[in-house]
């Protein structure tokens, strides 16, 4: 059994390979990877219009969401992207559509502006940089998607979906108790279950 140190030590690795490897995929070809995303037959989720979807907002490194939001958006699903609430809080969601204004936030991250309402979202589209067969997912280190999913999933049925690049599927994710599994993985491949 690994120490926690050793595992965080493991994770710190890990993203500095992640990063380097989704950088080079997505410098070659985002664009084109971002339109098959959003081209991805969505039925596994078991979801109808008017349900509530978070997103968010990518970063230039990441894989674009936003052909993907636009299509779910002109489905009639209600979306939202996250709102940061503080060190060591969960993510709240505001809603979001196509063309609204946003704020920026905290390393350069687009956040919902104030005045739009809170959304409790039946699926969580989250990001990712590394993801293995059992949903263990490596974020970027802040905790805030592990601290959202267990509080959402506390409450009610949730689907957590990560988002990105099939590149990125690693054997095993160095892990803690604390890190919560995804459901789903949606890659431009398609969709990917995970194992329990």
């Amino acid at each position: 059994m690994l120490s926690p140190e050793q595992v965080k030590a493991d994770k710190k690795a890990l993203r500095a390979r992640m990063r380097a490897r989704r950088a080079d995929i997505i410098a070659t070809g985002g664009a084109e990877l971002a339109r098959r995303l959003a081209g991805q037959d969505l039925s596994f989720l078991g979801i109808a219009p008017g349900s509530i979807v978070s997103g968010f907002s990518s970063m230039p490194e990441e894989l674009d969401t936003g052909p993907l939001l636009h299509r779910l958006h002109a489905e009639g699903f209600r979306l939202c992207l996250p709102v940061m609430e503080g060190k060591g809080k969960a993510l709240a969601f505001r809603a979001w559509a196509p063309g609204d204004e946003m704020a920026e936030a905290i390393w350069g991250i687009r956040e919902p502006k104030p005045d739009k309402p809170k959304l409790a979202p039946d699926v969580f589209l989250v990001p990712f940089l590394a993801f293995d067969s059992h949903g263990r997912r490596l974020g970027y280190g802040g905790g805030f998607y592990d601290r959202t999913l267990k509080a959402a999933r506390s409450s009610r049925s949730i689907v957590a979906v990560g988002l990105g690049l099939a590149e990125m599927k690693v054997d095993a994710v160095p892990h803690l108790d604390y890190d919560e599994r995804l459901d789903w993985v949606l890659t431009p491949s398609g969709p990917v279950g995970c194992l329990d």
